[in-house]
Parts: C-alpha cells; structure tokens; sequence
C-alpha cells in the first residue's frame, strides 16, 4: 500500500465542483522556488491586523484611502483625516488621525493626487482639494465648468491633470497641476463604442476610459487626450474594481452580451483571469453587487495580491502564483453573536513600512502584518478542502493521512495550538471534526496524523482547519489509501 502526496492545489478551479469543496479560505499558495523543497506548493496563513487609531465607532465606516507624498489619508463616514506616524527614540509608534474636512455621503469615493494636492470626489456628487501647504488646506471644486458636461464620477492622475469621467459619456481634465481650475472646453469622448463610461484608470502612461462593454485607450499628445486605437472588447462592470499589477492591470467587467468575470491586460489582448468555479460564483451575484465591488492591492512575503471585495465575497488573486483564495473575517453581530462575512478590509494604504488599512464595520484603522495571527483580537478561521479523492467511481478507503505544517508554532497564550480535520462522502455535508496538536513550543518534529478515516462510495473529500492565533503553514499533505487513486 503506497503512501501518496496529496497536492494543495486546485481550489477555486473546477465548474462541476460546488465552492464548498474546492475552498481555500484565509490561507494562499505559495510556489516552490527550489527543487529540493519538501513540496511544491504550501499553504501560508493571511495576514492578521492590529489597531493602531480610530476615527469612532458610529457612522465611521471607511470609504476610501490615498497616499500622497508620504501622508496617508482616509475617509472615515464623513470625516477625512490624514495618519500622522511619530518614531520615538525608543522607536515606539504611534498614529494619530488628524481631521481635514467633511465630506458628505456614505458610498465609496475616488481619490488621486498631483505630489501636491489631493482630489477627493464623491461620484455624482461634490470634489474636493486637499492641499496642506495652502491657506486654505480643504476647499470644494466650486468652478463651474467641472459639471458643465456633466456630474464628476471618478478621478485619476494623469500627464500633470486631473482626469474625471462624467455620467455624459465624456470625460475632463483640470488645469495643469491645480484641481481647482476647470475649463468647459478641456472635454473629450470615448467614441469607438456607444456604452456608458463606467470607470477610468491610468497605466504605463496611458489613460483608459471604461465603458460598460468596452475599454479605449488613450495618450496626452502635449495639448489633447486623443485616442490610440487600442480597444479591448470587454467592458467594467464595478466602477471601482479596476487595479494595477505588474505594468498592467485588472478589473471585473464583460462584453456584449457576455456574463462578468475578472480579467487582466497581458500585452494587447484581455486575459482571463477569474476560473470558471469563479465565473460561477459572479453569475450568481447581482448586478447591483458586482456594481458594488471593489478592489485592492498589496505585496508581503514575496507574494503580490489582487482581491476583489463583493458585498459578501472577497477573492484575492496572488499574481506570482496565478492562484486564488478567499479571505473572511470574524466579528459580532448586534446580538452578540459570532457571524463569518467577508474580509472586512475596505481600503489599503502602505505608508511608513505599515500596511494600513479602512474598515467596513467602524473607524479603526488598522496594520495588517504577517506577523499578526488574529484579526483585531478576533480569531481567524483557516480551512480548506483539499481535491476529490476518487477511484473510478469505486469505493475507496482511507487508511492514513498526515498533513506536514510548521510545528513548535506554540506560544505562552496558545502553548498547544491544533489542526482539525473532517471527511464528507458527498461534499455538501461534513462529518465532526476531529483535532490533533501542530507542536508546542519548541517542539519542532511532531507528527500529525490520522488513522483508519473509512469507506467512502464514491469520492472523498477532506477538510483541514485552524482558528489559533499562532503562525501557520500548511507545508505538505500525505496519505495511505486503498483502491483509489488522486482524482480531480
């Protein structure tokens, strides 16, 4: 009876499997980089997050944040504020929220900024300048032609201007350098299809305007934005979701007559992105929630992601790997009770060597690190389902599985921190979980295995999790079966 490893693949992959059996939740791949690893892929566990401030607990749910020429600034409800990081000689830390202004509103904003001033715009509503080093360091855009084609929608920075869709399939520029100036005839129009503008995003230089089924692209010739002749037949479906990487970039969005997906820009063609187990999971979401999602992006550990944050979703693309995971979050619900939702980040800001970040419940702003194992305090449940065993349909038995993670992990809080694991024979219901110890402080070559798992009919499905705040590492999975074989 052969011992076989198990591969810590394929989540997120299969149509013909429900996302209940191919979940990778709170924990992403990562490749080897050396044939002698002890295996090729691992699991690593997300990141957590500390509090460092907070704008309040009431009507303080983040909105957006921006960095500018060092400052972090963050939308809070309606207050903005700008992070002030002190190091002192000890080099303790600390983070103070200083209030700029108010902006009005309860949706999610659009933030760019020219080295000097910072535009905050409100879609269909009000924009605002932030400027420090002026007399008046927060002022509204009151110049007349910034709505004269149309209500403002989203900004971006580009060639030294201000740039800003309108709801008039047009879009503006403000004067160089200074977002308070506007001119009624610094207009231009996406023209080689007639869809709305839904969104815009600048890249390598070049600005693309987002329509709902088509993107365009164009280049500042030195006194016009003019058109390239670049187009890309599939369209933006969430204003907020489009995102650079690697000098391109992603977005959620399709084309005519064509159901969402995620894509990315490599070269001059639209690539796919998302799976088809993920092109499933958008087609059951509304228009309203794909309207609604946004996006993020941040590199730690060598890996570089991409998430992707519906309503009641997050899916975070590691675009070293080319795979998927999901990441949640723990919080209490207004009775005092536990609920799962999505990872309740709403915004990261990277300033200082900290990752900070705006949330979705109230008005920390927190740090997320590597070396956090909790989030706020709260603990943060791991788990994933490894691929279908399967024999041809026959029945297959399970003699012995022993999944490998970095063990010795413990800590004085968690001297005994443990691993769970449950069997399903259809996928859709699993048995009770059962648990073994990861390794106690210092205890560094335990084992952890599990014995005579039983008959399965059909196929096998196997489930691990861990909510320890200790450092985890998923590092290889092995098992002893008789009469099946891997299946996929």
């Amino acid at each position: 009876m052969a011992r076989v490893t198990l591969p810590l693949d394929g989540f997120y992959e299969s149509e013909t499997l429900d996302i209940s059996e191919q979940e990778c939740i709170n924990w992403y791949r990562q490749v080897s980089q050396s044939q002698g690893d002890v295996s090729p892929v691992s699991l690593r566990g997300c990141a957590g997050i500390t509090q460092r401030t907070t704008t309040g607990e009431i009507q303080q749910i983040n909105r957006g944040s921006h960095v500018k020429a060092g400052v972090s600034y963050f939308l809070n409800g309606e207050t903005l504020v700008s992070i002030t990081i002190v190091f002192d000689e000890e080099g303790v830390v600390s983070f103070t929220p200083v209030t700029l202004g108010t902006i009005p509103g309860d949706g999610r904003v659009s933030m760019a900024d020219n080295g000097k001033q910072l535009m905050v715009l409100v879609p269909s509503g009000n924009g605002y300048i932030i400027d420090e080093s002026s007399g008046t360091p927060f002022v509204q855009i009151t110049d007349a032609s910034f709505t004269a084609n149309g209500a403002p929608q989203h900004v971006m920075f580009n060639n030294s201007f201000f740039v800003v869709t309108t709801n008039t399939k047009k879009f503006i520029r403000s004067s160089a350098n200074d977002g308070t100036n506007w001119s009624a005839l610094d207009v231009f129009s996406a023209e080689s299809d007639p869809d709305i503008i839904t969104a815009i995003h600048t890249n390598n230089n070049r600005v693309y305007i987002g329509g709902s089924e088509t993107i365009e692209e164009f280049t500042f010739n030195g006194s016009v934005y003019q058109r390239t002749g670049f187009f890309i037949d599939k369209g933006v479906s969430a204003p907020f979701s489009m995102e650079s990487t690697n000098n391109s970039f992603m977005w959620i969005g399709a084309g005519t007559n064509e159901s969402p997906a995620i894509w990315i820009l490599t070269g001059n063609q639209a690539q796919k992105a998302s799976t088809t187990a993920i092109d499933k999971i958008l087609q059951s979401f509304s228009a309203a929630e794909i309207e609604g999602a946004f996006s993020y992006s941040f590199a730690q550990n060598g890996a570089y992601f991409i998430g992707f944050s519906f309503p009641k979703l997050t899916l975070e693309f590691n675009t070293v790997t080319n795979k998927w995971n999901e990441r949640t979050s723990q919080v209490l619900d207004n009775k005092g009770f536990t609920q799962t939702i999505r990872w309740r980040v709403n915004s990261v800001a990277f300033i200082d060597g900290f990752l900070l970040c705006g949330d979705s419940r109230d008005g920390r702003i927190g740090d997320i690190s590597p070396f956090t194992y909790t989030e706020y305090g709260n603990e943060i449940i791991r788990s994933c389902v490894i691929q279908p065993l399967t024999n041809q349909g026959n029945a297959i038995s399970i003699v012995e599985i022993e999944p490998t993670f970095k063990s010795g992990v413990g800590t004085l809080e968690i001297p005994n921190p443990k691993i769970r694991m449950a069997t399903s024979k259809t996928g859709e219901v699993f048995d009770d979980e059962t648990s073994r110890c990861i390794g106690t402080i210092g205890k560094y070559n335990s084992r952890t295995v599990w014995n005579r798992l039983g008959r399965f009919p059909r196929e096998a499905l196997i489930r691990f999790a861990m909510s320890d705040g200790v450092e985890s590492e998923f590092i290889k999975l092995e098992a002893r079966v008789k009469g099946g074989q891997r299946g996929n």
